[in-house]
């Protein structure tokens, strides 16, 4: 459901966003908000819309080493990494009151740029986990293992969390989804394209490193590679294709505990909640699958390899917090899968730590330093007049009848609305920082967020409650909240700048704002109601009609080709496809209300219209890396940024009008055929 396509990643083309005054109207002020010098205009506007625009800077752009990709998200998630490091080393070098947000992430930031210390504890911090490991004797013993771990924070096999149940969205309930695979999914096990077996050659050293590292002879860690990838492959067949996976109703496979364990006989499911200290009566087993089949392998093999694997599984998880040689051993695989040519310095690793880790407590010295109010203020406008235009076309949908018309107007008016930084901050009283042992602390913040997810099994669902931190460079929508969430850290150019005329900003974060609204009625959206509850709220021929035009997205983009003869998964990014065809035209309708987009005043030398597609196009341009590219093919629900602009622009009329497309054009669809749905 979230709003960004690789990487929560992000520009902002310094010299091109930064521009002071609020007078849009003269060709002087609106030059910084839209980069003509990046368009390539030798390219039809008909033919390639995104190369149209965005060309000339595609062409000159670098993607810098430590990246998969470079553009718009990438350009403001590193200004963003800047900044908060700033915040983060102001913190580390003060006194501050204890318990306070400067203390401790300042100190759990200097805790973590401390290589020397790092370094001297060597792979010992290990030990203890690892000793217990070796001390199991049988799968009955791992299994209890795996359940005392996730009372501290780590676990494993179980892929456990504590979320809204989908049909009573009001709760709490436990969720277990499938797990237990190193890479992305299942199908990378048994691909046998060059590119998928580098990449599981490039795990099998990975295993063998991180082995070697911790004491285990080089023979013995590349049987254990060996052992590992094929148990792997085993628990793949049992797993769900990220296709599958869209599938809220087959999600939800809620059962008592008992019932569980009858399914699941091997795993000790009452011990499991004692070991986290947490009474239940039902669960919501998302793919029951996968736990009959893990429970079956549990018994039937060797509880050395299962051993072999809990510990491969350990150390990888805890890697990063360890010496530079196991950050390596990271970094040499990681390369494999992103095409990134050198690691991401020390300072960028530990402010995005922090940022995870504690995020509420960045975010509240993130947010008073950087977060301009005017921008709430601005956004709350643009939302509700993005609400409005929603509205309208609604009701003046052909294909819906006038209940499921209702119902929706309902749900569209129910969305929960927050912008920028959450209400009330969250505590981290429990949280102990010590500056000379970064693993410790590490495992003190994991520690206090399991705790808070734990305490939550049985309790209603605190509304107010945000899944992003205030300076992520993201968005999202949440069904079972019915809510739309834009954090700080989006709101700033080339999506939203305050000075800008408002056909860019409608363009940009106007279509951010409609993606969301629109993932509340896109493919799995749609299937849950105002109050966020999966239910069934159409009429059955209405349902019929909206499946139609979700299969008529679904196969234009699988006609997309990405790289060689790698196509697009249309079934897999339809969600998202259809919250981008949503998202700009609501957008759109929401910027003809405003008095620019009444108006045939130029700029740059474009109409309002123009200057709305130019500032959308504009927003996402990017250079991602080959094998970024391969990888988000097969696992992301999102098109690449070219086939976010082109894909919706081709089914959209006005764009149609605004840059005189005609048949024969590339990009032309034929009114009877393009996508329409809200």
């Amino acid at each position: 459901m979230k709003f960004v396509s690789t990487a929560t990643i992000v520009i902002c083309a310094v010299a091109l966003f930064s521009c002071k005054g609020n007078d849009s109207k003269t060709t002087a002020d609106s030059k910084p908000f839209l980069d003509t010098a990046g368009m390539n205009t030798s390219v039809k506007p008909g033919d390639d819309f995104y190369e149209y625009v965005n060309g000339n800077w595609i062409k000159k752009s670098a993607i810098p080493d430590d990246l998969p990709g470079w553009g718009s998200f990438y350009a403001i998630y590193e200004d963003n990494l800047k900044n908060l490091r700033g915040i983060l080393e102001e913190a580390a070098k003060g006194n501050s009151a204890k318990g306070s947000p400067e203390q401790k992430t300042g100190d759990y930031y200097a805790a973590g740029m401390d290589t020397v210390a790092i370094e001297k504890a060597g792979a010992s911090p290990l030990k203890p986990m690892l000793d217990k490991i070796a001390s199991v004797k049988d799968y009955k013993e791992l299994v209890n293992l795996i359940s005392e771990s996730y009372a501290n924070g780590d676990g494993d096999l179980l892929g456990f969390y504590v979320g809204a149940d989908d049909k009573n969205s009001a709760q709490h309930i436990p969720v277990f989804t499938q797990s237990g695979l190193s890479l992305p999914e299942k199908d990378y096990y048994t691909r046998t394209d060059s590119s998928s077996v580098a990449i599981r050659k490039a795990l099998s050293n990975h295993i063998t490193t991180l082995f070697t590292l911790t004491g285990t002879d080089a023979g013995t860690a590349a049987k254990n590679a060996d052992d590992i990838l094929a148990l792997e492959t085993e628990i793949a067949k049992s797993h769900r294709s990220p296709v599958e996976l869209r599938d809220p109703q087959k999600n939800y496979n809620k059962m008592s505990v008992a019932d569980l364990q009858k399914q699941t006989p091997n795993i000790d499911w009452v011990n499991f909640f004692a070991k986290i200290n947490a009474k239940t009566d039902s669960v919501n087993v998302a793919q029951p699958g996968y736990f009959i089949a893990l429970s079956g392998l549990l018994a039937s093999k060797p509880i050395e390899l299962w051993k072999t694997k809990l510990s491969f599984d350990y150390i990888s998880s805890n890697a990063s917090l360890l010496t530079k040689a196991f950050r390596d051993a990271n970094f040499a695989y990681n390369k494999v899968m992103s095409g990134t040519k050198k690691d991401s310095d020390r300072w960028k690793k530990m402010v995005n730590r922090v940022d995870g880790g504690l995020g509420e407590l960045l975010g509240q010295l993130y947010v008073k330093k950087y977060f301009n109010e005017d921008a709430k203020k601005r956004m709350d406008e643009l939302v509700s007049n993005l609400q409005k235009a929603f509205e309208i076309r609604i009701n003046k949908l052909d294909w819906m009848s006038d209940s499921t018309k209702k119902r929706s107007v309902a749900k569209l008016n129910t969305f929960l609305k927050k912008i920028g930084y959450p209400s009330k901050w969250k505590n981290y009283d429990d949280v102990t920082i010590d500056k000379t042992n970064f693993f410790a602390s590490a495992k003190s913040v994991q520690l206090h967020n399991q705790k808070e997810m734990l305490n939550k099994i049985g309790k209603p669902v605190d509304r107010m409650e945000w899944g992003m931190s205030a300076p992520t460079v993201n968005a999202y929508y949440n069904p079972s909240n019915n809510e739309i969430v834009f954090p700080a850290g989006i709101l700033q150019p080339p999506f939203f700048n305050v000075n800008a005329d408002d056909a860019i900003n409608y363009g940009a974060i106007g279509m951010v704002i409609g993606h969301e609204m629109t993932h509340g009625f896109d493919d799995q959206g749609s299937q849950y109601d105002e109050v966020g509850n999966l239910v069934n709220w159409w009429t059955k021929e209405d349902g019929v009609k909206f499946k139609a035009k979700t299969n008529q997205v679904v196969t234009q983009y699988n006609g997309f080709t990405v790289l060689d003869t790698l196509h697009l998964n249309g079934e897999l990014t339809q969600g998202e496809n259809i919250a981008d065809i949503g998202g700009i035209s609501i957008a759109f309708d929401a910027f003809k209300m405003t008095k620019q987009g009444k108006s045939n005043e130029k700029i740059d030398g474009f109409t309002p219209d123009q200057r709305f597609f130019l500032g959308y196009a504009q927003s996402w341009r990017e250079n991602n890396r080959d094998e970024i590219v391969r990888m988000y093919v097969n696992v992301d629900p999102h098109s690449p940024a070219k086939y976010r602009v082109n894909g919706p622009l081709a089914n959209f009329d006005p764009f149609y009008t605004a840059f005189g497309i005609k048949e024969g054009d590339k990009m032309y669809i034929k009114p009877e055929n393009r996508a329409k749905i809200w």
